[in-house]
This record gives structure tokens, C-alpha cells and sequence, in this order.
């Protein structure tokens, strides 16, 4: 193959490429509008494991945090978002703090506090009812027939039972849901690198 016949080649695969990139942005879009599905996020990146012992959930000081980095990732996503059309969002967090400025940096609208996101990694007996009372508040918030994108952000635990999935820091699982607000399928979508 010639010189001009690769470069030719390359162009196209180049145009394929970008086509399937912006399908993949305006499915996002449009399916956060579509009444049937939901983005849950896992927190940005915190360094460490767990909470320390004794923490309070009120108190950002006594909980893990976010460092730089995890503040860097969250306004990355942000604006990874804002390129696939996202601008604004109804916005819902765990009350961990690192949830919390996870979604504020997002810059997608007033972050709300919502319970059944939050983590029962300390206490994994509450999985079940936790993950009912988040299909309960899926299907609610759902029913509202807004357009507007709702996003989540949480915890791992939490999405892995929603999702059956495990997924790293500043991951995105968008889930399709029934009317009940049960995980019907989802696609992961990675945090985007910075």
C-alpha cells in the first residue's frame, strides 16, 4: 500500500472512529432523558480504605476524603460530561463528604443529599434494604417525566449491589431501570484521565 492509500485509510478510520464517539455521546445524552435510566457514580478518587474508626458522617475532618488528585478527577468528569451534552443535572449524593464534593465539583446544579445513597460498607446487612430504598428513590424520582439527567453519586458497595458490578474511582454506570426502578442492563463508562 502506497503512502497515499495509508493516509486515505487512516482518514477513514479516523471518521469512523469520531462517527461512533459522537453516537456514543448523544446515546448518553438521550438516554439520561428517556424517563428509564439513571448515571450512578462512584466518589472520586479518596485516598485510603474504609473510614476511620469513630467517624462521623456530619464531620468531613473525622471521614476519608478526596486529595488533589480525587478533586482533579471529579472536575474532569464534569466536564467530560458537559462534551457529551450533559450541562445541567439533577444532582443526588451520599452524605459521606467525599461523595458530597464529588457532585459539587461535577458543576452540574445544586447537589441534594439522598440516604439510601449512602455507604453501608461498615454494616453490610443493610445491602438489601438499602438497595430497595434506592430502587424506591430511582422510581420516584423517575416518574417526575423530567428530562433533565439525574446522576448519582455513591459509593462501590452500592453500585456492586444495584449492578452486580464493580467499578473503580469516578466510574459511571449508566442503568437502564423497569418501572420499579430495578437494574434492568447498564454500560460502564471509566473515569475519564487526567
Amino acid at each position: 500500500m502506497n503512502r497515499f492509500n495509508r493516509a486515505i485509510t487512516t482518514y477513514i478510520f479516523f471518521l469512523i472512529g469520531l462517527c461512533i464517539a459522537q453516537q456514543a455521546m448523544a446515546n448518553l445524552k438521550n438516554d439520561l432523558q428517556d424517563g428509564q435510566h439513571v448515571l450512578l457514580m462512584r466518589h472520586a478518587d479518596a485516598p485510603g480504605f474504609g473510614d476511620p474508626a469513630g467517624y462521623i458522617v456530619t464531620q468531613c475532618a473525622t471521614q476519608r476524603n478526596l486529595g488533589d488528585y480525587g478533586k482533579r478527577q471529579a472536575k474532569a468528569i464534569g466536564i467530560w460530561l458537559t462534551n457529551q451534552g450533559i450541562q445541567k443535572a439533577e444532582v443526588f449524593s451520599s452524605p459521606w463528604c467525599r461523595c458530597l464534593d464529588t457532585a459539587t465539583l461535577l458543576n452540574k446544579g445544586p447537589v441534594k443529599i439522598e440516604p439510601s445513597l449512602g455507604s453501608f460498607f461498615d454494616d453490610m446487612s443493610l445491602e438489601k434494604r438499602q438497595t430497595k430504598a434506592l430502587e424506591a428513590f430511582v422510581k420516584n424520582e423517575l416518574a417526575k417525566q423530567s428530562k433533565t439527567p439525574l446522576i448519582l453519586v455513591t459509593h462501590h458497595v452500592n453500585i456492586e449491589a444495584f449492578t452486580g458490578k464493580v467499578v473503580g474511582v469516578g466510574d459511571m454506570v449508566l442503568v437502564k431501570v423497569n418501572k420499579n426502578g430495578e437494574h434492568v442492563s447498564h454500560t460502564i463508562y471509566p473515569s475519564p484521565k487526567i
